[in-house]
């Protein structure tokens, strides 16, 4: 059985992804960081973010590698078949540039 409330917000698509890359305490990203073309400028940029990041509970290898999981996982159904191929490229990336390959 619905509820007044269930009813109100059935016409409203609301995703807890989109809270969370909007205020998540994770790291501040770069506009545009999942949008490059380059897994190597999509790893830099992940690094860099990571590094100068005050508000993360781990490594700045960890919350690089968990944000950029996170994306992947959250916007995979309306990846394309290429953006989803650069984005896994740019894990190997990342591994090399934090030295962990």
């Amino acid at each position: 059985m619905r509820t007044a409330r269930s009813r109100s917000r059935a016409g409203t698509r609301r995703y807890w992804s989109a809270d969370v890359m909007k205020r998540s305490n994770a790291l501040d990203l770069e506009p545009g960081v999942f949008q490059r073309k380059s897994p190597r400028k999509i790893a830099e940029s992940l690094k860099r973010s990571s590094e100068q990041s005050t508000r993360r509970k781990g490594t700045p290898y960890q919350s690089a590698m968990s944000m950029l999981t996170f994306y992947i996982n959250r916007a995979g159904k309306t990846l394309s078949p290429a953006r989803k191929r650069i984005l896994e490229r740019a894990k190997p990336e990342l591994r090399k540039i934090f030295g962990h390959a």
